[in-house]
């Protein structure tokens, strides 16, 4: 079992994970945690997918990518999570 194998195997559970943990969560925090577990087990993927053998360079498409998703799941983490307070004060609000 090569090591890019185990790397992409290893991506490939933690987006699994993620994705079950986003499908069945209720409470919307935990929710967004595991849609960011989500992001990281696809930029793994993507990283493994543009590994290659020393002697060669690695492909910078698959990089590039990762690195414009970290700065979009982070601005949109920032938004959702202000929408998460927002709805927690609206709910509050309510029971008052």
């Amino acid at each position: 079992m090569s090591t890019g194998l185990i790397f992409g195997l290893t991506g490939l559970a933690v987006f699994i994970i993620g994705l079950c943990g986003a499908l069945i969560l209720v409470d919307p925090l935990r929710r967004l945690l595991a849609l960011k577990l989500c992001s990281v087990g696809a930029s793994f993927m993507l990283i493994v997918a543009a590994w290659n053998a020393p002697p060669a360079t690695p492909d910078p498409v698959p990089h590039a990518l990762v690195i414009t998703g970290i700065v979009v799941m982070i601005s949109a983490t920032a938004v959702a999570l202000a929408l998460i307070r927002r709805l927690h004060t609206l709910e509050q609000e309510q029971n008052d």
